[in-house]
């Protein structure tokens, strides 16, 4: 009998190699970015989904939180591209802390109208707040610094190409600290309190503690997801904040409780919108067409579809 499967040369080395080639192989680095940025997004929301059972509908909020509050900081306070990407990383932290103390309330179908409610609510203000936000016009003119460290310019980020090369360093950095906290006695415990809460807290764990927690790392990630956006577009729309079902259906279809599954998930709804939307312009029929395929027929995702072929290979080989 076969153990569980293990990807050859450790998840970190296949997302690696993934890097480098999506560039090549994809019609423009632009694609690529934009697929790195909401894996990015994806594998936030899977933090909360996959490993701490959390359905929330509160994702476009910090989404858009980390792109209005990186760009307002560069083009006010004329702050560098790592102050500002610092900037949405503590903000969305904040914010998501707030969001989730509170949220955590309630349980079930009322935690998740209450994340909703709070993604409505951050999306009036931003309607509202049209001298800082640019209203229903978003944001224009948002820069791309170089990236400078003490007057030190390392790169001017100007070209697709150059951008991409950040963008995808800052994910394997995300990738490979997010899949440190799976394995850490944090990860476990979030696991456990996703299978069995009330089990969790008799043995004493504070499980509150930890879903807040949980909140705060994935609204950094998200946030600081949206700034990258932000500053690949030149522009903050406000349709950033609604970005919640996008970002949900994307862990749902890479494979939730998978890491890698954010990045194949991410990369499918892009790419095949991008291929749809030439198509057909109600191409958002057909994506979900495939969502309830997959939800139906690959409950894991495509990853845990992956997976599971990979498994009946090696068990047929051992035999």
């Amino acid at each position: 009998m076969a153990g569980p499967f293990v990807l050859p040369g450790g998840s970190n080395l296949a997302v690696a190699a993934t890097l480098v080639l999506l560039p090549l192989i994809l019609p423009s680095p632009t694609l690529a970015t934009e697929i790195l940025i909401f894996a990015m997004a994806a594998l936030a929301c899977n933090l909360l989904l996959g490993y701490g059972g959390l359905l929330s509908f509160g994702q476009g909020m910090f989404f858009g939180a980390g792109a209005y509050l990186a760009a307002i900081a560069m083009i006010h306070a004329k702050v560098g591209l790592l102050v500002a990407l610092l900037t949405a990383l503590c903000s969305g932290a904040l914010i998501a802390a707030l969001v989730g103390a509170l949220a955590i309330r309630r349980t079930g179908i009322y935690f998740v109208m209450l994340t909703l409610a709070f993604n409505q609510t951050a999306y009036f203000i931003a309607y509202t707040l049209d001298g800082w936000t640019g209203g229903d016009n978003g944001l224009l003119d948002v820069p791309r610094p170089p990236l400078a460290l003490f007057g030190h310019i390392f790169s001017d980020l100007g070209s697709p190409t150059a951008y991409y090369v950040f963008v995808a360093v800052v994910f394997l950095i995300i990738f490979m600290a997010s899949g440190r906290i799976i394995a850490s006695p944090f990860g476990s415990t979030l696991i456990a309190i996703r299978e069995n809460e009330a089990r969790a807290d008799a043995v004493g764990y504070n499980t509150r503690h930890f879903k807040i927690v949980a909140f705060a790392i994935s609204g950094a990630i998200t946030s600081l997801s949206g700034a990258l956006y932000a500053m690949l577009l030149n522009f903050a729309p406000l349709e950033n904040i609604q970005m919640s079902e996008s970002i949900l259906i994307m862990t749902v279809i890479g494979g939730a409780g998978s890491l890698l599954g954010s990045l194949l998930g991410a990369g499918s709804w892009v790419i095949i919108s991008d291929i749809l939307a030439d198509i057909w312009p109600r191409w958002q029929i057909l994506m979900g067409g495939a969502l309830i395929l997959v939800v139906l027929f690959l409950r894991g995702g495509i990853w845990g579809g992956i997976e599971s072929l990979l498994k009946r290979c090696l068990n047929k080989k051992e035999r």
